[in-house]
């Protein structure tokens, strides 16, 4: 399926791909209703629907509530089959369908959509939680902008609602633009404090849910409430890396080889899911402000010769490391006491610190994976 907000082409294929049938169905309740009698007449039968974390995801819901097999055919290996199989990148949604379709019949492994209640509560209130922090960046900016206007010099970077009320309660314009100028920032700021009590509200629901789950990536530094939710919404089942380099190739962490001859050199790669590397990067940032492990190690790699963004390239590819090896143990624990049980001890990690015992963090990324699409996991003890 080539999911749409309104629409949805579909295409079926058999295991030896060939095409048996088709069709594109609208969204709403009759065009859903008919798309599922239409598929009817396969009963043995598999969806594999591009982007079930993204547009797809209203329509995968809707399949999985009504006891149907879902797969998410990721964008990227969809774009990667219409390229090979047309030759040219142009799109139609017939093409689309097609790729999809080609996809989820040749590839192993891909992963299954579950219905899983609290993940897709995580996910709703991290997203908030996300837009409350734009919604927060983008009233400052309007701020600072018109406290420069009414302010000689403006004001200092990192400013809070308390401290612009001050700033504002001195200022007394004469002119019309500038009364209007302060009458808009004492509008912002009273946002700015409605934005701050729901971002707290957000914090302290999102820490209660996290902790509900049984993971202990909040007791990693520089890992919070938000973090450990996107973590858990983006990374779901952890055993589908098989590795750590596999995963820190999915988020961005893993340099790309760009060595030529006897030149050797890696760069910054900015591929991979985009929001994980974002949680990756605070938390190396919230550990450069104070003196942990993260802080000594990027210190050593500047010392041996690296520029600043290099050693920070290193220091998020070893906290990928850390975080994988984290949820690692964390699905060990679950799978020995169920969910919400108490984390055996693993004497091969850290679990206080903030690196594992990992190789270098100038690995780039992984070669081919092997055919087994999970990685078993170790016994727990």
């Amino acid at each position: 399926m080539d999911p749409h907000k309104r629409s949805a082409t579909i295409e079926v294929m058999t295991g030896d791909e060939t095409i048996v049938g088709g069709g594109r169905f609208g969204t709403d309740r009759d065009g859903y209703a008919a798309m599922k009698n239409y598929a009817k007449q396969w009963p043995d039968r598999v969806w594999a629907i591009e982007g079930c974390q993204g547009i797809g995801r209203h329509i995968a819901n809707r399949l999985l509530a009504d006891g149907e097999e879902v797969v998410d055919v990721p964008p990227k290996l969809s774009a990667r089959a219409r390229v090979f199989a047309t030759g040219q990148g142009r799109k139609t949604d017939a093409t689309d369908a097609h790729s999809v379709a080609l996809v989820g019949t040749r590839m192993s492994g891909l992963r299954p959509v579950v219905n899983d209640e609290q993940l897709a509560l995580l996910r709703i209130l991290v997203d908030r939680r996300r837009s409350l922090g734009e919604d927060h960046t983008r009233m400052i900016s309007q701020l600072h902008q018109l406290l420069l206007e009414l302010i000689p010099g403006g004001a200092k970077k990192y400013l809070s609602a308390a401290q612009a009320k001050v700033l504002l309660a001195k200022v007394r314009p004469r002119d019309v633009a500038g009364k209007a100028r302060r009458r808009v920032a004492a509008e912002l700021i009273a946002d700015l404090e409605r934005v701050y009590r729901r971002s707290k509200e957000a914090d302290k629901e999102l820490k209660e849910l996290v902790a509900a789950t049984g993971t202990t990536l909040m007791d990693l530094h520089g890992i919070g409430p938000s973090g450990a939710a996107r973590l858990l919404v983006e990374v779901a089942d952890i055993t589908r890396f098989p590795t750590k380099a596999h995963f820190a190739s999915w988020n961005g962490t893993a340099p790309i080889d760009a060595s030529s001859g006897d030149q050797v050199r890696h760069r910054l790669s900015r591929a991979g899911n985009r929001q994980i590397n974002r949680v990756l990067h605070i938390m190396a940032t919230v550990q450069l402000r104070t003196p942990t492990e993260g802080r000594a190690y990027f210190d050593r790699k500047k010392a041996s010769g690296k520029t600043s963004m290099e050693a920070m390239r290193c220091l998020k590819r070893r906290l990928s490391d850390l975080v994988y090896r984290r949820m690692v143990d964390d699905a060990i624990a679950r799978a020995a006491t169920g969910p919400g049980g108490q984390r055996g001890h693993d004497s091969d990690s850290s679990a206080t610190g903030s690196h594992p015992h990992t190789g270098s963090s100038d690995k780039p990324l992984p070669g081919p994976a092997t055919s087994q699409p999970k990685t078993p996991l170790r016994k727990a003890g």
